[in-house]
């Protein structure tokens, strides 16, 4: 069994990944942190000084590698994964992956982002609360249609545990 959470940056997927895998036993990815091992420098280095074509090429690559190689595992997914090459071809047709839309409304997101924007590349530079609503509103519409493709939609605005028992409902 393969589980994939996706959704938008700050939807809360790495803690409701690390806390599922705990409570299921299963091995916990963060494609993010996996790619930042295999490249030895950090997303936001990799986005700087290469740029994100290449980051998306090398982020398609190592989900490849993980879908097809890991047996059973949580993995959280980039905001950005499922909306570039094939990603989302490639956990749709995984017979063994079961994925999981966070979602999360547009004002909570742009609250916890910008808590937390000097560490996200793609909004690093939104100055004040209203700019990050407007970047998330837009952004968010635009990648809705490939979060929408999930197996399934879980309301990520609760306390992670209620979001990993919603989970756990939908899988057993």
């Amino acid at each position: 069994m393969k589980i994939i959470l996706l959704g938008y940056m700050a939807s809360g997927k790495s803690l409701v990944g690390s806390e599922l895998a705990k409570i299921l036993r299963l091995e916990y990815l963060d494609l993010d942190q996996f790619i930042e091992e295999k490249e030895g420098k950090t997303i936001q280095k990799i986005f700087l000084e290469k740029g994100e074509i290449f980051f998306r090429k090398i982020e398609n690559s190592y989900l490849e590698e993980i879908i097809s190689s890991k047996e059973n595992l949580i993995l959280s997914l980039g905001g950005g994964t499922p909306c570039f090459t094939n990603n989302l071809e490639l956990i749709k047709k995984s017979k063994d992956v079961t994925s999981f839309f966070l979602n999360v409304p547009v004002n909570e997101l742009a609250k916890r982002l910008m808590l937390d924007k000097d560490k996200r590349p793609l909004v690093s530079y939104v100055s004040n609360e209203n700019d990050m609503l407007e970047f998330v509103g837009k952004h968010l519409f635009e990648r809705l249609p490939f979060y929408n493709q999930a197996n399934y939609k879980i309301d990520g605005n609760k306390a992670k545990e209620e979001v990993v028992e919603d989970i756990i409902t939908k899988l057993f």
